[in-house]
């Protein structure tokens, strides 16, 4: 869009751009800055245009936009080019991740390379590696108190690793993703370290203050993250005798996004490791960005206008580049980490699907789909071009953040239901199999959150230290359930290492007095390739899991209607054991997908009438995509066994055709 104002200030500025800069071959770049610039100017202006040195920031911007394209590799430029032309790539349904700490699963990054034929075996083909930047050891949150944004913890390997591990996963058609640790620092950081020696610019990075005057003020609307181990918002920094804000832990200093400076070197960093090879960035709480006094400092405004420009501006440097919103907010929250477009996601290309993962661990432990359906149906629509990530866990707590209304919709009353989740999951309710643990326990308000790797939360622990060889096929089946959800929900399917073989609660962690006190490093494990291996022996948990979720991978990539183009419809059905779903493929209409999930022990079954006047199933000629067999009826009434699922079509008798 052409605007007077922006784009005379436009062209001051590439006038003042330095002349080594200006000689090197930028038209793809100016092409971007020219179309992006009006929007970019728009939300700087918005949140910075009140200070003196606006220009001298503006141009400062353009300049670290530049000097990153100007170092992005030419294969990297190609690759820009090429999903410019293909907008929709990531919507297809061939796309199914997995998230991994390097040192957990294969030591370091030249492990991690050297394990990729294991990933592929499996049909992942887009890569998280959970972050590796320099951390201090012993405070490092799981990777997410930095001290150091341009280097890899020596712990991991060196850049050159990365750089190693990025051209192998394009090689192999795999995607990279990468952490963008946004919203902090570790104290240990140079700017934290600087401050702390008084000087005035890098104190102004953070939120420091002289007294408790202020922190008092925020801390009257700001809720605990970590009440057990970090109570309040705020930290007593002696060497620097201020009071700083640190909203996660004493170790990690929030961000002043006020200050342009920091907005500047933050995009600088987040565009240093595009360059890197990283093909997505997940953007770490995003929700927490802009601090304000009488809120809870989340999901605020100008947090939003933050993610709007970091995008812009990537996408003039590096427009092949996707965001991840990483928001485990309310449901009515998370949608806007897209950006509120009609069509376009302005912000984060990708979020986080939290209130879906909560909605299904509830189904599991209730045994039917009363809230999970409700849940679903109070999610407000996502934008055409963005896309859900699909998960079941990861490296963080399970956190039960359904809508209060949407409980009490489904028959429960909010605080009794919350308290029977986690005691179920945490083994204290009667007859549960589950052997996760609290989290987060807030004694002022009863809530709590739940670690705990996937199998032992499904009970296959449990039935190992029985040798309950019912329990254990049992444990599986759900396992293979919930993963079918999220492969056939919408979206991309995030796996979490371990789980593809059933990994149990690792407790190593007791025995380390840096992680002894944070119990979601359970859920963090190392992984045992001995007890790998055994997904090779014919009728082994691990075999029957690995298998399992890599026939389910293989099927979902070769379903069209299971691409994401808000083509998903719930269906009503009178059993509330019964989750169902219809799945559209937007271009071929007789391509559609009936999903269907039992999460009850016991055989269920539904009225194909349910369906209403689809013209689908009239000679009950169902197959399933999945096990390319043909599900049992009677009469009119499918037939669904204990935590089973379908993916079915309808196959006419006359021409044999899938539809």
């Amino acid at each position: 869009m052409y605007e007077q104002v922006s784009h005379s200030l436009l062209n001051h500025i590439l006038d003042e751009l330095k002349t080594e800069i200006r000689k090197r071959d930028l038209r793809h770049f100016y092409t971007r800055l020219g179309a992006n610039f009006y929007g970019i100017h728009l939300l700087f202006h918005h949140l910075y245009g009140k200070r003196d040195d606006f220009k001298e920031q503006m141009i400062h911007l353009v300049e670290v936009m530049a000097i990153r394209y100007v170092q992005r590799h030419v294969t990297l430029k190609q690759l820009d080019s090429e999903r410019e032309k293909h907008h929709n790539w990531f919507l297809s349904q061939e796309w199914v991740g997995m998230a991994l700490y390097a040192d957990g699963f294969a030591d370091n990054l030249e492990g991690v390379e050297e394990r990729l034929p294991y990933l592929q075996e499996l049909g992942v083909n887009m890569l998280h590696v959970m972050p590796v930047m320099v951390c201090p050891d012993g405070a490092s949150d799981g990777g997410y108190a930095v001290s150091d944004f341009r280097n890899v913890d020596d712990r991991f390997g060196s850049l050159e690793d990365i750089n190693r591990l990025a051209t192998s996963t394009r090689k192999r058609g795999m995607l990279l993703v990468m952490d963008m640790v946004l919203n902090h620092t570790s104290d240990e950081h140079e700017w934290a370290q600087r401050a702390r020696a008084g000087e005035q610019k890098y104190q102004d990075y953070y939120y420091t203050f002289n007294n408790r005057d202020i922190p008092d003020m925020f801390e009257e609307t700001m809720p605990e993250i970590f009440p057990e181990t970090s109570p309040g918002n705020f930290t007593w920094d002696e060497p620097m005798n201020k009071w700083v804000m640190t909203v996660f832990n004493h170790y990690q200093w929030d961000l002043n996004y006020n200050n342009p400076a920091v907005f500047i070197e933050m995009l600088d960093n987040t565009l240093f490791w595009a360059n890197q090879g990283a093909d997505i960035l997940r953007l770490d709480a995003v929700a927490f960005l802009w601090k304000k006094i009488g809120t809870t400092s989340q999901n605020e405004r100008e947090a939003h206008l933050l993610l709007q420009l970091m995008k812009d501006c990537c996408q003039v440097t590096a427009p092949g580049v996707l965001f991840i919103a990483e928001a485990i907010v309310a449901p009515v929250e998370i949608t806007k980490y897209f950006g509120e477009d009609a069509v376009i996601a302005k912000e984060c290309e990708i979020a986080y699907n939290a209130t879906f993962m909560a909605l299904i661990w509830d189904a599991v432990a209730t045994k039917n789909t009363k809230l999970l359906r409700q849940g679903i149906q109070s999610l407000p629509t996502k934008l055409d071009r963005a896309t859900w990530l699909n998960y079941l866990r990861c490296h963080d707590d399970i956190g039960l953040g359904f809508d209060d209304a949407d409980i009490q919709r489904a028959g429960y009353q909010p605080l009794a239901h919350r308290k029977f989740l986690v005691e179920f999951f945490t083994g204290q309710y009667d007859d549960s199999p589950a052997r996760g643990a609290p989290f987060g326990v807030n004694l002022k308000t009863g809530d709590a959150r739940i670690s705990g790797s996937l199998a032992s939360l499904v009970g296959l622990e449990a039935a190992i230290e029985q040798g309950d060889a019912e329990a254990i096929e049992q444990s599986v089946k759900v396992i293979l359930l919930l993963h079918s959800l999220i492969c056939s929900f919408g979206g991309m399917p995030l796996l979490y290492y371990g789980d593809e073989i059933g990994t149990l609660n690792d407790r190593e962690f007791l025995n380390d007095k840096n992680k002894a006190g944070d119990n979601r490093w359970m859920q963090r494990p190392k992984i045992d390739w001995q007890r790998a291996e055994r997904r090779h022996q014919h009728g082994t948990p691990e075999q029957q899991i690995f298998d399992g979720l890599k026939k389910m991978i293989a099927a979902r990539k070769g379903i069209p209607a299971f691409a994401d183009f808000n083509n998903r419809e719930l269906i009503e059905v009178d059993n509330p054991h019964l989750f169902v779903f219809w799945r559209s493929d937007p271009f071929m209409p007789l391509g559609s997908v009936l999903v269907v999930c039992n999460f009850d022990s016991s055989p269920q079954f539904m009225e194909l009438s349910a369906l209403g006047n689809r013209g689908m199933f009239e000679y009950g000629n169902l197959k399933d995509l999945y096990s390319g067999e043909s599900p049992r009826l009677f009469k009119q009434q499918l037939v669904v066994p204990p935590y089973q699922f379908y993916w079915l079509t309808d196959q006419r008798p006359e021409t044999g055709l899938t539809l």
